[in-house]
Order: structure tokens, then C-alpha cells, then sequence
């Protein structure tokens, strides 16, 4: 069986003729003649109108199987992160002894405002399946689609992220090798050889000690180890040195832990969300629902630790060190559109992390999103202020 391979080019050029000829033309040049069964295109909106069969035009040029894609507000590719101009980045693989199905999703409100999903993916051995998602932060809604996938598939990670740099429903589109989406969902089963390992970087640190949730209702926590949950923020903020006083003053954040089982808890035991604001007696309204009994910390994030999460992360959950040629294996990068420049001073920041992780300079692409999709603690969540990778290679 020959080997797996993968591509990657990236153009900043703004005449979207010369900018999709100089894309196929790389990638047809890294393919040398086979051909891709999946293809991921990314573009900026400053591309407009030439999106409009950009999908199919490309697949027909390379002969790829499948194409997904997404505009987004800055996008990312091979070693660059291209914010605040023209941008399109398209990435290709060859997947041996792999089925690669697309589906499409689509959502309409139903009874008592609960979303009724139309379409789903089409999944034969859950152990050797892995889901790429591109999805309308506007008309679609990714948290219930997601706990969908937990209940029916478990263990099946969900890798992606919301499409971005649209300001409405209509504005942000998906691309599909038949045209243009205009809101719902896009994605990829991929199943057989070729594993996709996914990495969720939150770019938090714990501070102080965990608390048990001992009295809360819905999203709102009322209590932690027996006194009000503000009291107990207080306690934290109080025990920890002034730079880490001064994280947590300025934005803080709560982990949830994900496995009730467990009572010793590291990176990636938690699912970051944020604390919405102070409650009656003295309680803390937080991003997402709480249950009695649950482990809670509380986090800060600054740019150093989420670009030492990322880096670790990579090493430790994508796979650690490649062997071989780089062109063997394949990332795709969903990075919250609250990083890149606004979080980090350094230029090209998560793709660079990517990259060292790894300890080798693969094919990337991807682009900075409006929400971020991937599993932590074995179930799949929507994200923000987050870094999500899928890492394709041989199993």
C-alpha cells in the first residue's frame, strides 16, 4: 500500500484568479501527480465573489475525492498565520486504506426552541473514525449537534471549528465541492488507516485547589465546599502571588471536570469556561451547566501559559515527535479569532507551536475561528479562546 501524503500552499495574493492558480499549482507540484481524497480550503472574505465554485474548481484541477472548506476572518497556513489581509490556504491529502464521506447537517427550531437536526454522519466502526466540522456560528447549532454525537457515537472525536469574519447569518460560507453553504454544518468522516489525533489546547493553568460544587442550580453555582461560591474565589485570589491575583482580577476562569471518578487532575481533566458574574448570596453565574458533587478550579491565561499548553499538548496528545518525512503526516489548525495578534506578541504563534510540538515542519492549514470544536475528557465540546488541532497520520 503506498504511503499516505500531504500538501499545503498558502497565497496572500488578492486577484483571486492568480491566488487559486497558485495554490493548485503548489499543491499539484507537493502531490507529484496523485491523487488527494480529501482537500480543506480556506479564504478570507476579501476573495468575495470568486468563492463561488472555488471548491469544484479545485477539485476538478487536482482530481481530489472530497472538498470542505470555510471562509474565515484570518487563516493559516503552512508556517504563517495571515491576519488582517487577502488570504487562501488549501491542503491536501492522500489517505491509503481510508474511507473519506462527507455529510451535511442543517438545523430548524423545534418544540420549545429546542434545535431538530436534519442529517448526520454516516459512521461504521466507531474505534478507526474521526470527524473534521466546519459549521455557521449563526444558523447552526453546534453544542446540541455535538451532544448528538456523544450519546450516539462516544468515543468518536469531533475536531473544528465555526466559520468566521461574517457578521450575520448569510455572511460566512462553507465550501463544498457543489458550491456554496450559506449556514448549517460541513464535515468529513474519515475511517480506516489514517488515525486523526486531536489536540485541545484551552491556554489555561490552574491556581490554587480544587473545590467540590456543593449546592447549584443549572449554570449558576451557588456553593463550593460548603460556603458561597464567591467566597471561595476570594479565598483563591487571596492565597496566590500578586501577577497570578492580577490574572484572575482581570478575567477568570472556572474548569469543570470532565470524569467524576477521578480525584487527581491534570492538564486536560478540565473544561475551561468562564465566570459570567456574581449570583444572589453571594454565587457565581459560570459559561455552562454545573452538577452537585463536580470538581471545580479555578484557572487563569495569559500568553505565556497558553503557548506553553499548546506546545506540551502537542507533544504529549498529537503524538510527540514524527519520524519519516514530514509530508507523511498532515495538521489542520482551528485557533480562536481572539488569539493570533490580540493574545500573543510573536507573530504566526500557534501554527509555530504546532509545528514544535511535533518536532517537524508538517503541511498545515486552517484559520481562525468563531468557536473551536474538540473533545476533552473523551466527549466533544465547542470552545473559545482555544487552539484545536487534528493531527492526521498512519495509525
Amino acid at each position: 500500500m503506498p504511503d499516505a501524503l500531504f500538501a499545503c500552499a498558502l497565497t496572500t495574493e488578492s486577484e483571486s484568479d492568480r491566488a487559486e492558480s497558485q495554490v493548485r499549482e503548489e499543491l499539484a507540484e507537493q502531490l507529484g501527480g496523485r491523487e488527494p481524497d480529501l482537500l480543506a480550503v480556506f479564504a478570507t472574505h476579501h476573495h468575495g465573489p470568486a468563492l463561488e465554485g472555488l471548491g469544484q474548481r479545485l477539485q476538478e484541477g487536482l482530481a481530489a475525492g472530497t472538498v470542505i472548506g470555510c471562509t474565515g476572518e484570518s487563516i493559516i497556513g503552512r508556517d504563517r498565520e495571515v491576519e488582517g489581509s487577502a488570504g487562501l490556504s488549501a491542503w491536501a491529502a492522500v489517505l491509503p486504506g481510508t474511507d473519506v464521506r462527507s455529510f451535511e447537517v442543517s438545523a430548524i427550531q423545534g418544540p420549545e426552541n429546542k434545535p431538530i437536526l436534519s442529517g448526520e454522519p454516516t459512521i461504521r466502526d466507531a474505534s478507526r473514525a474521526s470527524v473534521v466540522l466546519l459549521a455557521d456560528p449563526y444558523t447552526f447549532p453546534a453544542d446540541a449537534f455535538l451532544t448528538q454525537m456523544n450519546d450516539t457515537w462516544p468515543g468518536v472525536p469531533v475536531v473544528g471549528g465555526m466559520a468566521s469574519g461574517g457578521m450575520g447569518p448569510g455572511q460566512n460560507f462553507l465550501i463544498t465541492n457543489g458550491g456554496l453553504l450559506e449556514g448549517g454544518a460541513l464535515g468529513v468522516v474519515l475511517e480506516g488507516d489514517i488515525e486523526v489525533r486531536s489536540v485541545v489546547s484551552q491556554g489555561c493553568r490552574p491556581v490554587g485547589e480544587p473545590w467540590v460544587v456543593t449546592s447549584c442550580e443549572k449554570n449558576l453555582v451557588k456553593k463550593l465546599g460548603g460556603q458561597p461560591a464567591l467566597e471561595a474565589l476570594k479565598d483563591t485570589l487571596l492565597g496566590l502571588p500578586p501577577t497570578e491575583q492580577e490574572l484572575l482580577r482581570r478575567q477568570p476562569f472556572v474548569g469543570l471536570a470532565i470524569d467524576a471518578t477521578k480525584s487527581n487532575f491534570t492538564r486536560g481533566d478540565f473544561l475551561v469556561r468562564g465566570i459570567l458574574g456574581q449570583g444572589p448570596s453571594n454565587s457565581l453565574y459560570v459559561a455552562d451547566l454545573v452538577r452537585r458533587g463536580q470538581t471545580v478550579q479555578f484557572l487563569v491565561r495569559d500568553a505565556t501559559s497558553a503557548g506553553e499548553d499548546l506546545r506540551q499538548l502537542m507533544v504529549t496528545q498529537g503524538g510527540g515527535a514524527l519520524t519519516g518525512q514530514a509530508s507523511s503526516a498532515g495538521a489542520l489548525l482551528f485557533s480562536c479569532n481572539g488569539r493570533g495578534s490580540h493574545m500573543f506578541d510573536e507573530p504566526d504563534h500557534d501554527v509555530t507551536r504546532v509545528r514544535e510540538g511535533l518536532a517537524v515542519e508538517l503541511p498545515v492549514a486552517g484559520f481562525f475561528a468563531a468557536g473551536e470544536i474538540g473533545p476533552v475528557g473523551g466527549r466533544n465540546f465547542l470552545h473559545g479562546f482555544t487552539a484545536s488541532v487534528a493531527v492526521f497520520r498512519p495509525r
